[in-house]
């Protein structure tokens, strides 16, 4: 049997991947988002505080500070 992640239903041309991330007491959260594949299309589903949120805007994390231990 081969894996296979769902068609994105807004495109058809990508697919939706899960994303995980972490809650604010450190637990993890997986499948947090599910994200579509094609860079012209980045339809999103997330769920926040219980709620699900579709297609909210996707900002570039690389300006993202990172939040490490200081020296």
């Amino acid at each position: 049997m081969e894996f296979s992640f769902p068609r994105c239903r807004k495109c058809s041309e990508g697919d939706l991947v899960p994303l995980s991330d972490f809650g604010s007491q450190g637990a993890s959260i997986e499948y947090k988002a599910w994200v579509c594949t094609n860079p012209s299309c980045l339809y999103n589903i997330k769920i926040r505080n219980g709620d699900i949120i579709i297609n909210e805007p996707i900002s570039d994390g690389s300006l993202h500070q990172y939040r490490g231990s200081r020296s």
